[in-house]
């Protein structure tokens, strides 16, 4: 489950943000807990003022977040929300689907918010694609036309690549997140990771801490899990026992768990909350379809993730 970035957005001082250009002409922004990498391509100028928006819109975001932590923190209400602030309610947005059902909290939709809020002031006419890349949760936009190619990973905690995703304009995915419990947050399951493609980073990041969740062997008994609290003490997830160690399983465990993830998956992609999915565990790999609802239309904001020209997740 997401909780709290590593370090703990309490701690945060309220100062502008760290910024520096990277090889590549992309732009780097830090504030506390929040790093950000961010790409645009189009004409110098017109880029380099997406950057200025950029930069704008993400001053002081760290602070407003951390006013309204105690709202964060909290169990999502599937009915009610009290978050105040733009990302916030986004947050709020993406988690309450699932509110109700589970424990979740609007921090499990934090990265995904953050990245998507910064995206909509990047993206404009006359950009041919832009990215924003919090952590590895990353939203995107393409103009009609364009493409972008997206590296997967099924090790966070070792990253190499095991695949790649092609994503064109009419793909209607627009959200990329991956959680697990060898990732940078907590997670109650044992998936070492799980990418989800989603129609907004928000709700990619809240879905794949669900389906992380659901990726798992409850009974195992070798399977070590510890209060989330002796981690990180202002954590959301509070006493609840987080995955600390997962022994070497069996190939009829790694089913078993894979496939727990799995039926989760397949029931957000009949709900219509995410467009795909793959689960990875130990070296083997589930994954869905590609769902393909209407496409984006050249209004939206587009935030594009993988898809196989055939129409199949690829990881």
């Amino acid at each position: 489950m997401r909780s709290a970035p590593s370090s703990p957005l309490s701690a945060a001082p309220a100062r502008a943000p760290q910024v520096a250009l990277l090889a590549g002409g992309r732009l780097h922004l830090q504030d506390g807990p929040i790093d950000l990498v961010i790409g645009a391509d189009g004409p110098a100028a017109l880029v380099r003022q997406a950057y200025d928006d950029a930069i704008a819109q993400f001053t002081g975001l760290l602070g407003t977040l951390c006013t309204e932590l105690p709202v964060l923190r909290a169990a999502a209400s599937p009915d009610l929300c009290t978050a105040q602030g733009t990302v916030a309610r986004s947050m709020w947005n993406a988690v309450r689907p699932f509110a109700g059902d589970m424990f979740i909290t609007p921090m499990a939709a934090v990265a995904g918010a953050v990245a998507g809020h910064v995206l909509s002031a990047l993206a404009r006419p006359g950009l041919t694609r832009a990215y924003v890349n919090n952590g590895g949760d990353i939203a995107l936009y393409l103009a009609e036309g364009a493409d972008f190619t997206v590296g997967l990973v099924d090790r966070p905690d070792r990253p190499s690549l095991t695949g790649t995703a092609r994503i064109d304009f009419v793909s209607p995915v627009r959200g990329i997140a991956t959680s697990g419990w060898r990732g940078r947050s907590f997670s109650l399951g044992i998936a070492d990771a799980v990418t989800i493609l989603a129609p907004t980073a928000a709700m990619a990041d809240a879905a794949a801490t669900v389906v992380a969740n659901a990726v798992d062997l409850p009974d195992h008994p070798l399977v070590l899990r510890e209060p989330a609290c002796e981690f990180q003490p202002d954590t959301d997830l509070g006493m609840r026992a987080v995955t600390r160690h997962v022994p070497p399983l069996s190939a009829a465990e790694k089913q078993q768990a894979l496939q727990a993830g799995l039926a989760c998956a397949r029931d957000l992609v009949r709900r219509g909350l995410i467009c795909a999915a793959a689960l990875h565990l130990q070296g083997e790999t589930a994954s869905t379809g590609l769902s393909l609802p209407a496409p984006a239309t050249a209004g939206a904001h587009p935030f594009p993730a993988p898809h196989r020209q055939e129409g199949r997740l690829h990881a």
